[in-house]
């Protein structure tokens, strides 16, 4: 059965149990003697706490535990440790947490926090990336050089809200614009906007006697959790547990560590009893972190050929509050910054600042939907400066196999071809866009203006050098096998698509092999984290590598027992077999638990194989120039979207979306294409309507999904076409790469880009809301 199951359009194997509700989350679980938390949050968003007086909460019947920053005195980051627990001394946010409470049910737990009174000071805050660096700004964090970070990796600037400045410098950029024909400036500007998964951040803690903690969590990385938790309280690691069932969804926003050590905390103040802390959908919005808002300012130098020869850009990126994921962000954005093109002479300042709003974190495209929102709405209004078409400004500057990306890297032939991603959806969309004269009539008539627009995407798992992956396959005694891996399943489908890889590797019928869904740092193997579209890479060549191990095990017991060379054994569905003798062969199941011979006998054993993936290659940036190798596998696409503009309400109709990435080689094609949609999708609320508001005071305006507007099923495109471009990564499994990420990347650009092309209008900043589309038009 040679990979017959890889490519194929498997279902889901989690389909029936989350549609028929079996499937357990933290939200439907519940321990014996639990209690429930609640939290009391600031209403300003920077202000000092003068005083906060828990004594009536303490007081009252069925509280048994309440707790502040005093009394948690814990940091949390991944690589900024600058998050306190509970807000200590001052907040920095509207709506970070003062104060906690735990009791015997939730009206009980909300009554105390009611009664919890907290007197505050309030400070100057600062609410712009522009304004957060000039000097005298008010200052987030007047001690960050006193906290912790990864050192020659992050460049935190102590006494400024600059959170990490990450510099990338090829060639002399001077010099390429002094060479320049054209040069071309511009500013784009996309906000905060929040991940929204179906599911909010719950957990559930017990922190038992010996310092032994407990935690069932809706996370993206229960290794993280751990690491993180072992950091901030001091318990070992070894003393940490951490449990992920079912996830209803993460984007990014479950990444890292959030309610996990505050829940902890009261546990341990309770006296044991475990906590549970579900956070409420305006929690969700206006506590827990979004994705950072960005202010890209961009100036290109090219030939009057279309050769770009110079650029140089700087990432304003709203951090909000406290680093979390940010200073990563800012680093990816900085080694990727000018999108899939060759550049000679590049300068990028890529700066994550401190502000006080909402503190972002990761989200689906780890900042490449918005850098690229830039760069690519940059290369249309670059391209008419020129009187260029777009699609061949492009073509002329694409990396291509031999070309140096802007940190160094050599493109190879396995690489990844974005100019075949660029060419297909460009023939499939129709491109150029030619109107009749009758169809240029009929829109200045009608108002409605169609148009087509362009954009291509890149990006790479961002992550560390160190970063790892492991599997464990075992035999059942039917024959069947169970595969473990600590890489989550949040709705990806990542699951069904290592089973299908455990399946080709082990020649297995797909019912035969299940992944325990359940992860546990206590009986799982390792895995860094499930960010970055990494897993189907890492963890599949894992499970690879664990069936491989398997294989030899059973090799080498078969061996002895059908009295032939271990090399002359092959694999048929659930048997081994000599390759000149057929006949002669063992089931799985009698090899299981070992092979008895007929006299009583026995040999091998148990079986089960471990396998394991380490990123290759990898090294640290320079941190005055940004050149090195920040990538294990670049995933390259492109979109063309067609639009219909109505400029007397400024309302945009998607009539069609063409996408194409290559992805190496497709595991799973339905999966691969439910990716691609779901990205789309995402990215038209991003495109069209999904905004964080704030009152000139900081005050969160959007506090729930009333206000804040995400797509629904009467927004999709009247059309949605898949393609898929298949140059194989020689390190991946099969040859793929991921795809998860990517999708929504770019899709706002491509829409803005159709935009101008439908009706001249020039937007610079997201969303594209019928209001600013309307005004626009009127005004010109």
């Amino acid at each position: 059965m040679s990979q017959t199951l890889i490519g194929a359009g498997i279902p889901r194997i989690d389909g029936v149990e989350k549609v028929t509700g079996e499937a357990l989350y933290v939200h439907d679980l519940k321990v014996q003697g639990m209690l429930y938390a609640r939290l009391k949050t600031s209403p300003y968003a920077h202000a000092r706490i003068k005083r906060i007086d828990t004594s009536k909460a303490r007081a009252l019947p069925g509280v048994k535990a309440v707790l502040t920053g005093a009394d948690v005195p814990y940091k949390l980051g991944l690589y900024m440790i600058d998050r306190p627990v509970l807000a200590t001394g001052k907040v920095r946010y509207y709506g970070e947490p003062v104060a906690a409470v735990a009791a015997v049910d939730l009206d009980t737990a909300q009554e105390a926090v009611d009664l919890i009174e907290v007197e505050y000071e309030p400070l100057p805050a600062v609410l712009d990336v522009e304004a957060a660096l000039q000097e005298g700004a008010p200052l987030v964090h007047e001690d960050l050089g006193t906290y912790s970070w990864i050192k020659g990796v992050y460049f935190p600037k102590p006494g400024t809200n600059i959170a990490n400045h990450f510099k990338l410098r090829k060639g002399d950029v001077e010099a390429g614009f002094a060479r320049a024909d054209v040069i071309v400036e511009n500013s784009f500007y996309q906000p905060q906007v929040l991940h929204m998964p179906l599911e909010t951040h719950v957990a559930i803690a017990k922190w038992s006697t010996g310092d032994r903690i407990k935690v069932w969590t809706s996370a993206q990385s229960p290794f993280a959790v751990r690491d993180l938790l072992s950091a901030a309280t001091g318990v070992p690691r070894s003393q940490i547990e951490v449990i992920v069932p079912y996830v209803g969804g993460g984007f990014g926003g479950k990444a890292g560590i959030h309610l996990e050590a505050l829940v902890a905390c009261l546990s341990r103040a309770a006296r044991g009893r475990p906590v549970k802390l579900t956070a409420t959908r305006e929690e969700e919005i206006a506590t827990l972190p979004c994705r950072q808002g960005l202010l890209a300012k961009i100036k290109t130098g090219v030939t009057r050929e279309g050769r770009i020869i110079a650029e140089e850009i700087a990432y304003l990126w709203d951090a909000g509050a406290y680093a979390d994921y940010g200073v990563n962000i800012g680093r990816a954005a900085g080694y990727s910054g000018v999108g899939p093109y060759e550049i000679e002479n590049v300068k990028i300042d890529s700066y994550t600042i401190y502000t006080n709003h909402i503190f972002g974190t990761a989200y689906r495209g780890f900042g490449h939907a918005e850098f690229f929102w830039a760069i690519e709405r940059q290369r249309d209004l670059v391209a008419k400066e020129l009187g260029m078409d777009p699609l061949e400004f492009r073509m002329r500057n694409l990396l291509k196999p031999g070309s140096i990306t802007i940190t160094g890297e050599k493109v190879h032939e396995n690489t990844g071809r974005v100019d075949k991603c660029l060419a297909l959806v460009a023939e499939k969309i129709g491109w150029p866009l030619v109107k009749s004269e009758e169809e240029k009539a009929r829109e200045r008539e009608t108002g409605k203006y169609r148009g087509i627009g362009l954009a291509v995407l890149h990006k790479a798992p961002a992550m560390p050098s160190w970063t790892a992956s492991s599997a464990v396959v075992k035999m059942n005694e039917d024959g069947s096998v169970n595969v473990l891996v600590s890489g989550i399943d949040y709705g990806q489908g990542t699951y069904t698509t290592l089973a299908q890889i455990a399946a080709d590797s082990l020649h297995l019928p797909l019912e035969k092999v299940h992944v325990v869904w359940e992860t546990s740092t206590e009986t799982g193997p390792y895995d860094w984290q499930t960010v970055a579209s990494r897993f189907t890479v890492m963890g599949g060549n894992a499970v690879i590598r664990a069936c491989e191990d398997l294989k030899a095990q059973m090799r080498s017991t078969a061996a002895a027992v059908l009295r032939a060379a271990e090399d002359e054994l092959e694999f048929g569905e659930g048997v081994i077999y000599v390759r000149h003798h057929p006949d002669r062969k063992l089931t799985y199941s009698q090899l299981a638990i070992g092979y008895t011979y007929e006299n009583g006998n026995a040999v091998g054993g148990p079986l089960i194989g471990r396998g394991k993936y380490i990123a290759q290659g990898l090294t640290f940036l320079d941190p005055e120039t940004g050149q090195g190798y920040p990538a294990l596998d670049w995933t390259y696409g492109a979109h063309a979207i067609e639009i219909e503009v109505d400029t007397a309400t400024g309302n945009i109709e998607v009539l069609k979306v063409v996408s194409a990435f290559d992805v190496g080689k497709v595991l799973n094609a339905t999966l691969s294409k439910g990716q691609v949609i779901g990205g789309i999708v995402q990215g038209l609320g991003t495109a069209f309507s999904e905004v964080l508001l704030y009152d000139d005071a900081g005050r969160l305006l959007t506090r729930n999904l009333v206000d804040y507007k995400i797509p629904t099923a009467k927004d999709l495109p009247r059309e949605m076409e898949v393609y898929f471009v298949e140059t194989p990564q020689l390190d991946g499994p099969y040859g793929a790469r991921g795809v998860a990420e990517h999708p929504m990347i770019s899709i706002t650009p491509a829409i803005a880009n159709a935009l101008a092309n439908a009706t001249g209008l020039e937007i610079k900043e997201a969303p594209l809301t019928a209001e600013k589309i309307y005004l626009a038009w009127n005004k010109k």
